[in-house]
């Protein structure tokens, strides 16, 4: 339906005059006849006004499907790093509803999730903010140090509070009611390794190797890091290098090498590792990951202008093989403020 057809059966709805509507809006009443008479059309600044006054949502004025109206929830989500909270529990209410229509099910499942780590993050940042002040007042006081290990992901010293047990259950649970998908595994495999939970890692590895699934690369990756795991570094470092002399152009076996040189702080190797799997990469377009590494170890070494100029070319790559904007995607404005953090610093 049109917008002007739908303003007018709004306003019947209503039981609003075309003055009466026009009032509410501060404008003649000349105006509201012509969006209803597709003469004219509403200024956008004025839409939520609208909805406002019929009750409704901005969508609602469009009659947008339901795929289009998830597609929004999506996109808007990706532009802003913060929603109002009349936009969140707009979306939320909409979710809420398509979870019960299996047509709609699996992504309003997958966009409810992102919703709410979207407002857990946004929180999250603003938690971080304020612990950091308060830390930095008081820095022999524990208050808010809990709080900054949770928001900024920080190691914690406590074995019951650093061990991902309760990972390791739900990926095994997940694993042994979908034994043929490789994914569950890998998961499960990282928890297990992360904890030197090598016996069990084996055991799973070979599982996760018999199915037909299974990346090639990463099999032997995780028994590097298996051996990683029963403090074997010799055996590990031979893992690698040995898929590494055989694959030498391959940009995957490049990435997970340079990634095992990076977790044990061998940076100059890594970051060269690094450079090479992003050149080897023929996709279109690549990801940032490797470039981001570079940069983190940039400024780990106390490099910071090489780790800014690493994040010019994550911002090529952003605007220029992904057509992102920083209007319409938070990536973008994330890069550049990493960008400014770290120019700040030289």
């Amino acid at each position: 339906m049109e917008l002007g057809k739908k303003i007018r059966q709004l306003r019947f709805k209503a039981g609003m005059t075309q003055e009466q509507l026009a009032g509410k809006l501060g404008l003649g009443a000349q105006a509201v006849s012509k969006w209803e008479n597709a003469a004219a059309m509403p200024d956008i600044a004025i839409l939520p006004e609208l909805a406002e006054i019929f009750g409704v949502t901005i969508d609602d004025l469009f009659d947008l499907t339901a795929e289009q109206r998830l597609n929004r929830i999506e996109n808007r989500m990706d532009a802003e790093e913060e929603l109002p909270a009349d936009v969140f529990q707009e979306f939320e209410s909409f979710l809420q509803t398509e979870l019960n229509d299996a047509k709609n099910q699996k992504r309003a499942e997958e966009l409810i999730a992102y919703l709410y780590w979207h407002r857990m993050n946004t929180m999250a940042k603003k938690a971080s903010r304020y612990a950091k002040e308060a830390i930095r007042r008081s820095p022999n006081e524990k208050n808010c140090q809990w709080i900054l290990s949770q928001t900024d992901h920080h190691a914690v010293w406590d074995w019951n509070m650093a061990n991902h047990s309760r990972a390791v259950n739900f990926y095994r649970e997940l694993t042994e009611a979908n034994p043929e998908e490789a994914l569950p595994y890998m998961y499960l495999l990282d928890n297990l390794i992360a904890d030197h939970r090598a016996e069990e890692a084996e055991k799973w590895l070979e599982r996760f190797c018999a199915l037909e699934k299974a990346n090639p690369v990463m099999k032997r990756v995780y028994r590097a890091y298996i051996a990683l795991a029963r403090f074997d570094e010799t055996a590990a470092d031979q893992i690698m290098e040995e898929m590494l002399k055989e694959q030498p152009d391959n940009d995957a076996v490049l990435f997970e090498t340079a990634q095992y040189y990076a977790s044990k702080a061998d940076y100059e190797k890594a970051i060269h590792i690094y450079e090479q799997a992003f050149a080897a990469d023929k996709r279109r377009p690549r990801f940032q990951d490797a470039l981001m590494a570079v940069a983190d170890i940039y400024e780990i070494m106390g490099d910071c202008a090489n780790a800014a100029k690493t994040y010019d070319r994550i911002i090529d790559l952003l605007e220029n093989e992904w057509g992102l904007r920083e209007e319409t995607d938070t990536a973008v404005t994330a890069a550049k403020k990493e960008k400014a953090r770290l120019l700040a610093m030289i």
